[in-house]
């Protein structure tokens, strides 16, 4: 074409294409969008026009045919042999058809927009093991990328289930409601784990008000996708179409059920989590000491140290069992202390099964043989090759005094820590509990006075290995020397100074597990704390 826009050549293509023939006007004949980019490249100085070629620059105009979409590219043409006579230079002009790579780019896009959605849906949900906070993320997601609303139905507890809802305004509700499955088509065989019936084909107008909720208006699609988890399914998704933006197409359907497959596959495992959690919290339970409680006879504190800092149980352990209302003239109340061999939670398993053998031996403590050799018979019939060292402590109130019964069995022997700063270590052993079929035991009887404290502890507080050079252990003569300067002291800041001194003793080291219980006579009269809070040292 000429400047002026007249054609001067032309191929077939073109003119079946354009319907114009040589010597024809393109204005009026071909698409619009070409013959303005002609006269605005005809209205281009020559010097910023592109260099003579046959090169291909850039296409510098886009349109479309009919319904085919075409790239133009025009080249600078000065005629054959470079003029023609009589003519002005001209251009020419290349059409290319672009509809199938529009197509395909088009395509590649979406598919880039889907992966991108999905890979960040998939951090999202696997940020938290918590149910409803996936329930949160998948419905918010949903309702942003997916739909304009979307709901999850979560399995519950007969026909309450937990829902959580999110809306245009990208807030989220959650809900337990009474939701009947068979109401929605494909919802029921959703929650069951099967893909329901294709999701394009479910009427909204079949969905019950807590699904098409009033604010949402005319819906014009909904989407019923199952959860699939680990094995178990994890409830269903919904999704809402408000009028305006059509029904679900193949692919976005697909979209959908991908996404799905990642939120499902996040709910089971916080949902597996949470039942792994509730489980392993009713166990611990049963394994963890027992809280401190108040004794008719005596004045007890008690501290507990497991060897991790991130656990929670270990071997060492006691327990205190109040005396019956019924026990008899002088009832007695028991005070146990343990150590199991090794640590960390296989030795907090026969630890809970030592306690619950004491536990039922309870009504035997008046004889602490008897109570030994049964445990000790126990341990060596089970499948455990575990030992445990203990002591045994009844005691009963005598005026304001308290009479201890101490029975070792391979344990360190209690220290009596008298008012005064006197340290004694009571006259008490035996042997391990699990080891031997035939077993001995020598009890000690110890009267504490008011200001007396008899200390039990485990073996984590005088084999603590530390120090200066970091390798010493803590040992009983160091013990005993601390002891000297805390007669007097309260239960609840003797265990404290216990535990304290062989903390510093270990510093930042390894250390095993470490379990102290302090016994005193009731004070008649303190001197109060620092601050006038709490009991003080013991006076007369």
């Amino acid at each position: 074409m000429d400047a002026a826009g007249a054609v001067t050549r032309l191929n077939d293509a073109a003119r079946s294409l354009l319907g114009v023939v040589p010597g024809g006007v393109l204005d009026g004949r071909a698409p619009g969008w070409l013959a303005k980019a002609h006269h605005a490249l005809a209205d281009t100085p020559a010097p910023d026009r592109a260099e003579s070629g046959r090169s291909l620059p850039e296409p510098i105009a886009h349109g479309s045919v009919g319904d085919r979409f075409f790239a133009a590219h025009a080249v600078p043409d000065g005629g054959p042999a470079g003029v023609i006579p009589g003519h002005s230079a001209g251009t020419i002009w290349w059409l290319f058809d672009v509809t199938e790579n529009r197509r395909l780019a088009r395509e590649l896009a979406a598919e880039r927009e889907r992966t991108s959605f999905l890979a960040d849906a998939s951090s999202q949900l696997l940020a938290s093991l918590n149910l409803e906070r996936c329930m949160e993320v998948t419905v918010r997601l949903a309702a942003r990328h997916l739909a304009d609303a979307a709901l999850v139905i979560a399995p519950g507890s007969g026909r309450s289930h937990p829902v959580s809802y999110c809306g245009p305004d990208g807030e989220v509700e959650h809900q337990e409601l009474l939701v009947d499955p068979e109401e929605v088509p494909g919802l029921a065989e959703a929650m069951q784990g099967f893909p329901p019936v294709p999701s394009r084909w479910i009427d909204p107008a079949a969905a019950p008000a807590w699904v098409a909720r009033e604010h949402l208006g005319e819906l014009a699609a909904m989407v019923v996708t199952a959860l699939p988890g680990h094995g178990i399914p994890a409830g269903a998704l919904m999704l809402l179409r408000r009028g305006g933006r059509g029904a679900f197409s193949e692919s976005e359907e697909m979209v959908a059920r991908l996404f799905a497959a990642r939120a499902g596959a996040a709910m089971s495992a916080a949902r597996v989590y949470a039942e792994q959690a509730s489980i392993t919290d009713t166990l611990m339970r049963e394994l963890l000491p027992p809280r401190t409680i108040d004794l008719p006879e005596a004045e007890l504190a008690a501290r507990y140290r497991p060897s991790g800092d991130g656990e929670r149980v270990g071997g060492d352990f006691y327990d205190l069992h109040p005396a019956a209302d019924d026990a008899g003239a002088a009832p007695e109340s028991l005070v146990v202390l343990g150590d199991v061999c090794g640590k960390g939670l296989e030795a907090a398993v026969l630890t809970g099964k030592i306690r619950n053998t004491l536990r039922a031996l309870v009504p035997l403590t008046k004889d602490h043989q008897r109570v030994l050799e049964l445990l000790n018979g126990t341990l060596l019939h089970s499948d455990s090759t575990r030992f445990v060292t203990l002591v045994l402590a009844s005691l009963h109130q005598e005026g304001g005094r308290v009479r201890l019964r101490l029975t070792s069995a391979g344990h360190a022997a209690p220290l009596i820590v008298r008012a005064g700063g006197e340290v004694e270590s009571a006259d008490t052993r035996g042997s391990l509990i699990g080891v031997l079929e035939e077993i001995t035991s020598k009890t000690a009887t110890v009267l504490l006075e008011p200001g007396d404290t008899c200390l039990l502890y485990t073996d984590g507080i005088t084999e603590a290995v530390g120090g200066p050079l970091g390798d010493e252990m803590f040992g009983d003569e160091r013990l005993h020397e601390e002891l000297r300067g805390c007669g007097g002291m309260p239960p609840e800041a003797l265990v404290e100074r216990v535990h304290m001194l062989a903390a510093e003793w270990v510093g930042a080291g390894v250390h095993d597990d470490m379990a102290v219980i302090a016994i005193a006579a009731p004070r008649r009269n303190h001197l109060s704390a620092v601050g006038g809070q709490g009991p003080g040292r013991y006076t007369a």
